[in-house]
């Protein structure tokens, strides 16, 4: 088990190693965003902005003109908050080359609070138009998310969590913007996911099977662009879905895969996540099992939905 923002950290030195043109930038968290560890390797081309977010941002896009690839990193309620009006107009409005990496969101943030814990940030940058939005499921995913996002050309969110999570993916997984990947084969219904909710999906899918249940696990670390295709498959060969993420039902992964469905292929479906209310503190495990964002939720849900099937 790894966090993914851990795993940031090491796919930031490896790729500052391998491209001098990357440049990181934070908002005096980079022990806790993990680009500490970038700084100690390359501390000519790391820059602490301060707690001062949207100077970040403009500082970022600046560094994209002259053609660096800059990294910035702070806590998703910083990032996709105070430095909104910079992301919109700076970043995403030009197209700047500017990677946004945001760590402790979600409830997962715990004891911090309602405060801190951003259920929002994803539905706020897949609403910006030419922003991508990525939320990897574990530490290796999340290392071929920041290399992706490093040759992508242009802005980019990648959304990573506090908290060490289990590994859904091998060693050497190669991941695709746009692209998601079905963990889990099934037929019954199908769990589309992302984040630690992928994990808690291949749990929630092994259980039902005992219970003659086929579950199909479609992760999808690419919320925007969605993968189409692989949603649009799920709905017509087992014609239940249910989402899960770490998240908001408004406006994250569950809202793009509703406004996809409804307008191609109406489709049986339940999102499971954070029901339009803010988080509260708490530990970590306490707070996911008190939002149901848990194996043992989806496994009602998914009973739920095949039933409504027949």
């Amino acid at each position: 088990m790894i966090a993914t923002r851990d795993a940031y950290g090491e796919a930031l030195a490896e790729l500052g190693g391998e491209n001098d043109k990357i440049v990181v930038l934070d908002a005096d968290l980079s022990g806790s965003t993990k680009t500490g560890v970038f700084a100690k390797k390359f501390p000519n081309r790391f820059f602490n902005m301060g707690i001062a977010e949207a100077n970040m941002v403009g500082t970022a896009a600046g560094l994209a003109a002259v053609g660096k690839v800059p990294f910035l990193s702070t806590f998703a309620i910083f990032a996709a908050g105070r430095g909104w009006e910079q992301i919109r107009q700076s970043v995403a409005y030009p197209k700047a080359n500017v990677k946004i990496v945001a760590t402790h969101g979600g409830v997962t943030v715990g004891e911090d609070g309602g405060s801190h814990q951003s259920v929002e940030d994803v539905a706020i940058m897949r609403a910006i138009p030419n922003m991508t939005v990525i939320v990897p499921a574990d530490g290796e995913e999340t290392k071929g998310a920041i290399r992706a996002a490093a040759a992508y050309k242009g802005p980019v969110y990648v959304r990573l969590g506090r908290n060490k999570v289990p590994s859904v993916f091998p060693a050497g997984h190669q991941f695709e913007i746009g692209k998601g990947v079905v963990v889990v084969p099934g037929t019954d219904l199908t769990f589309i996911t992302t984040g630690l909710m992928t994990a808690a999906a291949v749990t929630a899918a092994e259980k039902l099977k005992a219970e003659g249940i086929s579950a199909r696990v479609l992760h999808i670390g690419t919320i925007k662009p969605l993968d189409k295709e692989l949603v649009l498959q799920a709905a017509e060969e087992t014609g239940a879905i249910v989402t899960a993420e770490e998240h908001s039902v408004v406006g994250g992964l569950g809202g793009a895969v509703a406004e996809f469905l409804a307008e191609t292929r109406p489709t049986l479906m339940k999102r499971v996540g954070v029901y339009d209310r803010f988080g509260t503190s708490g530990k970590s495990d306490e707070l996911l099992k008190y939002f149901g964002l848990n194996a043992e939720t989806l496994i009602e849900e998914a009973r739920e939905i095949v039933s409504r099937k027949k």
